[in-house]
């Protein structure tokens, strides 16, 4: 077992002064997720859409997404975000969840999960879903901590396309 899955973790809600935790989070695992589902120039543009400090802040302070970070040993390791779906009341989406590359296969997912589900039952939500490409090997994932397949979604984000799956969770 490595030493990341045995060190202390901690999760924690982030703040506008952590952008650039998320930022430098982003950079080390954005690119590793997809290069193998995605093209390049999908990638580059999707990150500059998401991933500048206006927009994070944007994200957080008008859009209602609460971020959480995860730290492994006092270091930050991971990081999701997740916010209310104004059209279904009780219905919460998990927008983001990475995990460096070099602390994957640890479990730590599974705790940053854990951690947005309490934070939704403690808001009032009854289901969590989440987007993901259909060529993600990480439906995989999603699938082991208890999301299903709800439907399928072809979303245009400028010149490209997010083919999806809507996964779904009910929160007991």
């Amino acid at each position: 077992m490595s030493s990341s899955a045995t060190a202390p973790v901690t999760i924690k809600p982030a703040t506008l002064a952590d952008i650039p935790t998320i930022i430098g989070l982003a950079e080390a695992t954005w690119e590793p997720t997809y290069r193998f589902i995605v093209s390049k120039e999908q990638i580059e543009y999707m990150y500059r859409v998401i991933y500048t400090p206006a927009s994070l802040q944007r994200q957080m302070a008008d859009d209602g997404h609460a971020f959480l970070l995860l730290y492994v040993e006092g270091h930050p390791a991971g990081y999701a975000s997740y916010a209310a779906l104004p059209q279904e009341a009780g219905v919460f989406k998990l927008h983001k969840i990475y995990i460096l590359p070099s602390h994957q296969g640890q479990g730590l997912g599974q705790h940053v999960v854990r951690a947005v589900e309490e934070a939704v039952r403690a808001a009032g939500g009854h289901t969590l879903e989440l987007n993901v490409n259909r060529r993600n090997p990480a439906i995989s994932f999603y699938e082991h901590q208890g999301f299903h397949r709800h439907q399928e979604v072809d979303i245009p984000i400028g010149p490209y396309w997010m083919n999806d799956y809507v996964m779904r969770k009910e929160l007991a």
